[in-house]
Protein backbone atom coordinates (compact mmCIF):
# COMPACT_ATOMS: atom_id res chain seq x y z
CA UNK A 1 0.00 0.00 0.00
CA UNK A 2 3.00 2.36 1.04
CA UNK A 3 4.28 1.92 -2.62
CA UNK A 4 0.77 3.07 -4.46
CA UNK A 5 0.56 6.42 -2.17
CA UNK A 6 4.73 6.72 -2.75
CA UNK A 7 3.70 5.99 -6.79
CA UNK A 8 0.60 8.91 -6.32
CA UNK A 9 2.50 10.94 -5.02
CA UNK A 10 5.53 11.39 -7.73
CA UNK A 11 2.65 11.38 -10.08
CA UNK A 12 1.18 14.73 -8.20
CA UNK A 13 4.67 16.06 -7.91
CA UNK A 14 6.01 16.07 -11.28
CA UNK A 15 2.61 17.93 -12.68
CA UNK A 16 3.74 20.75 -9.87
CA UNK A 17 6.80 21.36 -12.63
CA UNK A 18 6.93 24.98 -13.37
CA UNK A 19 8.67 26.82 -16.51
CA UNK A 20 8.86 30.48 -17.49
CA UNK A 21 10.11 31.68 -21.00
CA UNK A 22 10.32 35.25 -22.52
CA UNK A 23 9.07 38.17 -20.85
CA UNK A 24 5.60 36.89 -19.12
CA UNK A 25 5.47 33.51 -20.75
CA UNK A 26 5.13 30.85 -17.68
CA UNK A 27 2.97 27.19 -17.01
CA UNK A 28 3.04 24.77 -14.89
CA UNK A 29 3.24 21.36 -16.01
CA UNK A 30 -0.50 20.44 -15.31
CA UNK A 31 -1.29 23.26 -17.82
CA UNK A 32 1.23 22.24 -20.35
CA UNK A 33 -0.14 18.53 -20.47
CA UNK A 34 -3.60 19.67 -20.63
CA UNK A 35 -2.91 21.00 -24.00
CA UNK A 36 -0.58 18.28 -25.03
CA UNK A 37 -3.57 15.80 -24.57
CA UNK A 38 -5.53 17.95 -26.51
CA UNK A 39 -3.19 18.53 -29.29
CA UNK A 40 -2.79 14.65 -29.39
CA UNK A 41 -6.03 14.70 -30.62
CA UNK A 42 -6.34 17.78 -33.32
CA UNK A 43 -2.53 17.42 -34.20
CA UNK A 44 -0.57 14.50 -32.83
CA UNK A 45 2.59 14.97 -35.29
CA UNK A 46 3.38 18.32 -33.58
CA UNK A 47 3.38 16.73 -30.19
CA UNK A 48 5.93 14.01 -31.16
CA UNK A 49 8.40 15.12 -29.07
CA UNK A 50 11.42 13.09 -26.56
CA UNK A 51 10.23 15.95 -23.65
CA UNK A 52 6.64 15.54 -24.09
CA UNK A 53 5.72 11.78 -24.94
CA UNK A 54 8.54 10.56 -21.97
CA UNK A 55 7.00 12.11 -18.93
CA UNK A 56 3.22 11.48 -20.01
CA UNK A 57 4.50 7.44 -20.69
CA UNK A 58 6.14 8.10 -17.37
CA UNK A 59 2.97 9.05 -15.74
CA UNK A 60 0.99 6.35 -17.29
CA UNK A 61 3.32 3.51 -16.32
CA UNK A 62 2.83 4.73 -12.59
CA UNK A 63 -0.71 5.23 -12.99
CA UNK A 64 -0.35 1.35 -14.10
CA UNK A 65 1.13 0.64 -11.12
CA UNK A 66 -1.66 1.91 -8.85
CA UNK A 67 -3.79 -0.94 -10.43
CA UNK A 68 -1.48 -3.66 -9.86
CA UNK A 69 -1.85 -5.84 -6.77
CA UNK A 70 1.69 -5.96 -5.98
CA UNK A 71 3.26 -2.44 -7.47
CA UNK A 72 6.12 -3.11 -10.02
CA UNK A 73 9.42 -2.43 -8.91
CA UNK A 74 10.57 -2.29 -12.91
CA UNK A 75 7.20 0.29 -13.83
CA UNK A 76 8.08 2.44 -11.26
CA UNK A 77 11.46 2.88 -11.56
CA UNK A 78 10.95 3.18 -15.39
CA UNK A 79 8.31 5.98 -14.80
CA UNK A 80 10.90 7.45 -12.37
CA UNK A 81 13.21 7.89 -15.34
CA UNK A 82 10.85 8.61 -17.88
CA UNK A 83 9.63 12.01 -15.93
CA UNK A 84 12.78 12.59 -13.99
CA UNK A 85 14.85 13.47 -17.19
CA UNK A 86 12.03 16.40 -18.08
CA UNK A 87 11.96 17.63 -13.90
CA UNK A 88 15.72 17.11 -13.58
CA UNK A 89 16.18 19.62 -16.74
CA UNK A 90 13.61 21.51 -15.39
CA UNK A 91 15.58 22.03 -11.81
CA UNK A 92 19.35 22.37 -14.06
CA UNK A 93 17.87 25.06 -16.35
CA UNK A 94 16.43 26.77 -12.82
CA UNK A 95 19.73 26.69 -11.51
CA UNK A 96 21.34 27.83 -14.29
CA UNK A 97 19.52 30.80 -14.71
CA UNK A 98 18.76 31.99 -10.85
CA UNK A 99 15.02 31.08 -10.91
CA UNK A 100 14.52 29.98 -7.62
CA UNK A 101 10.54 29.43 -8.60
CA UNK A 102 11.51 26.80 -11.71
CA UNK A 103 14.45 25.43 -9.30
CA UNK A 104 11.79 24.58 -6.49
CA UNK A 105 9.35 23.42 -8.71
CA UNK A 106 11.40 20.20 -9.10
CA UNK A 107 12.37 19.60 -5.56
CA UNK A 108 9.00 17.69 -4.55
CA UNK A 109 9.66 15.63 -7.93
CA UNK A 110 13.22 14.90 -6.99
CA UNK A 111 12.61 14.47 -3.48
CA UNK A 112 9.87 11.88 -3.78
CA UNK A 113 12.29 9.83 -6.33
CA UNK A 114 14.39 9.28 -3.61
CA UNK A 115 12.19 8.43 -0.93
CA UNK A 116 10.37 6.10 -3.26
CA UNK A 117 13.36 4.31 -4.95
CA UNK A 118 15.21 3.96 -1.59
CA UNK A 119 12.06 2.19 -0.04
CA UNK A 120 11.76 -0.19 -2.99
CA UNK A 121 15.77 -0.98 -2.51
CA UNK A 122 14.83 -1.58 1.14
CA UNK A 123 11.54 -3.76 0.31
CA UNK A 124 12.46 -7.31 0.47
CA UNK A 125 10.75 -8.67 -2.94
CA UNK A 126 13.51 -9.38 -5.78
CA UNK A 127 13.66 -7.13 -8.64
CA UNK A 128 13.52 -9.16 -11.49
CA UNK A 129 9.98 -10.32 -10.47
CA UNK A 130 8.80 -6.89 -9.21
Amino acid sequence: MKSKILNTAIIFCSLLGYLQWGKDQHMYLFQMEVELIRKMFIDPISVLHPFTLLPLFGQLLLFITLWQKQVSKRLTYLGIGCLGLLLLLIFIIGCMGLNLKIMLSAVPFILMAIVTILYHQKSNTSFPCG
